[in-house]
């Protein structure tokens, strides 16, 4: 008897798109992925059963699933994996997509998709997740077969991972991911993207052409994804330069600990052009270093500072200042290229760099004194200052630990105490959008191998996200949450007390700025969670509390009581 053709749903290699996803994914090296499910994610739910290599991140919320995967990629030095939920978990999770594009985070991005069959009809959860996605991403594409998948997946990794980073967004409808396919994934590709960038020899000849004292660099965000700490100390070692981090950083890519780091940018326009006016040209590596949160009148560079840069993204490079020479290429491989130009150019000022070194070693020792001296003047006020709370938090975690960082009333004064030599212990709020701090942290900790991790969150942003903290203990994470309490929106009354022209100024009413009828109780919130908590409202007990939450190795929360600036 003749057999009958095998079929392809026969086949033994036949199988689900949402099979077929997690094929690629294992390939791709990915551990986990972020995501809250719905009814458009169950085929992948459903695929995941069994599966040994990737892991199921469960947040509660979508924001907190993206800010999750965003602190995953950062720490992990790869891209983050997730999985959103239709039209409205994709909504959900926007404004942390949005921080993950600024940060230049690479992120794939995927939601569950109406079964196409039907979207005709306006099914419930149908929406048009590309038009959605699109402002926040680099590109965003809807899967029609599960044939696609390999080839899109595949240029989703890339993607994302290429300059300048950021999310991409895949739409899987129900019906890709349950159709059958015998499609091959073949192997990842591998990508060398570590250019060098060209002019290298003018650059060392103008670099040493200014004169010793009058040259600043600018560490940006992108020398933390090059991994370039090391070349960048030594090239400012050789120019006797400080080193500045971006006004609104992602990172401090620069060890804290070197006499040359002189902390960050100022982030309004006219305290940088003051800061500017002490020298005649800035060295910026890579883009977007001098943010401004709100307008002021009259020029950021002075005529008088010519600006060199170098970074991956040409499209930074003099788009919104005149450069006297800017270079594409990544800033490790290109530093290393530049040093022996470098070296050769400030051999005969080589004694007046060395001085300057020797300078800035003692301007740090003084500066450092200076801030402790505050700190202690600072000791009795009846309610613990932001400044007092940021050093005994600064104490307590120690150079070792990483801290993800979105205490606003606290950040700057803590940056001011950190004194590590690793260039990878700090993260921050690069795109502004509250709620991702706590998410963040958790992905931190996940990307580390779940290291333990500092979450310090001022008291608005903790409300915006907080299902955070249940992932943290559902998945048994040594995150550590400090919320800076100061009951109230103290960055924007600070912002409106500095208009002088506002009635809230003149009338000492702020609408919708006090978080204090009811207040909040941040100790029952993540006790609702599975955390222990505490509440701290003394000086002295800031630092022995979250001491004990780091060392006792599981997720818990600390509030601190603080006052307002």
């Amino acid at each position: 008897m003749t057999q009958s053709p095998i079929t392809a749903i026969d086949s033994p290699r036949s199988r689900r798109g949402a099979d077929v996803l997690l094929e690629i994914l294992r390939s791709e090296g990915v551990e986990y992925i972020f995501g809250n499910p719905g009814t458009t994610e169950l085929p992948l739910m459903d695929a995941l059963i069994g599966e040994r290599d990737i892991q199921y991140i469960w947040a509660l919320q979508e924001a907190s699933a993206v800010a999750m995967a965003d602190g995953y990629a950062q720490a992990a030095r790869r891209p983050g994996f997730l999985n959103l939920h239709t039209a409205g978990g994709l909504g959900h999770g926007m404004g942390n997509l949005l921080n993950a594009q600024a940060s230049q985070t690479p992120l794939v991005v995927t939601a569950g998709q109406q079964d196409s069959r039907h979207t005709i009809t306006d099914p419930l959860l149908f929406g048009d997740l590309i038009q959605i996605a699109r402002p926040a991403v680099k590109w965003a594409q809807e899967v029609a077969h599960a044939d696609q998948l390999p080839i899109l997946v595949r240029r989703a990794f890339h993607d994302a991972n290429a300059a300048p980073a950021g999310p991409v967004f895949l739409s899987l409808p129900m019906d890709v991911m349950e159709e059958m396919s015998t499609v091959a994934i073949a192997d990842p590709s591998r990508i060398d993207r570590r250019t060098v960038a060209g002019s290298l020899d003018e650059l060392a000849t103008r670099l040493a052409a200014i004169e010793p004292g009058r040259l600043l660099i600018i560490a940006g965000d992108e020398v933390y994804g090059a991994e370039a700490a090391a070349e960048v100390a030594r090239v400012a070692e050789m120019l006797g330069a400080p080193v500045y981090g971006s006004s609104w950083p992602s990172r401090l890519p620069f060890p804290t600990a070197h006499p040359l780091w002189a902390g960050n940018m100022p982030n309004k326009g006219r305290e940088i052009y003051d800061k500017l006016t002490q020298y005649d040209a800035i060295f910026a590596l890579g883009g977007k270093s001098l943010i401004t949160i709100l307008y002021s009148a009259g020029p950021i560079i002075p005529a008088s500072c010519a600006v060199y840069q170098m970074s991956t993204d040409v499209r930074d490079l003099g788009r919104t200042y005149s450069t006297q020479l800017s270079v594409v290429g990544d800033i490790q491989a290109s530093l290393r290229a530049l040093m022996p130009f470098l070296a050769a150019a400030t051999a005969p000022r080589a004694d007046a760099y060395a001085a300057l070194l020797s300078q800035a070693a003692l301007d740090r020792t003084r500066n450092r004194a200076e801030r402790e001296a505050r700190a202690e003047r600072e000791w009795p006020a009846p309610v613990i200052t932001p400044f007092v709370a940021a050093r005994e938090a600064a104490r307590a975690i120690g150079p070792d630990i990483h801290i993800v960082d979105e205490a606003i009333a606290t950040a700057l004064h803590l940056r001011g105490f950190l004194n590590s030599q690793s260039a990878t212990q700090y993260s921050f709020l690069r795109g502004g959008a509250l709620g991702w701090g706590m998410g963040a942290a958790v992905g931190c900790s996940l990307g580390l191998g779940r290291q333990p991790v500092v979450s310090l969150v001022g008291d608005g942003a903790a409300l915006y996200s907080p299902q955070a903290m249940w992932t943290a203990a559902h998945e048994k994470l040594p995150v550590t949450f400090v919320v800076m309490n100061n009951r109230e929106y103290n960055v924007l009354k600070n912002f409106m007390k500095g208009q002088a022209n506002y009635l809230s100024t003149r009338s000492n009413r702020y609408i919708a700025m006090d978080i204090a009828e009811p207040a909040i109780d941040y100790v029952l919130m993540a006790q609702s969670m599975g955390l222990p908590a505490r509440r701290v409202e003394r000086a002295g007990d800031v630092a022995a509390a979250i001491e004990a939450g780091i060392a006792s190795g599981q997720a818990n929360l600390v509030e601190v009581i603080i006052g307002v600036e």
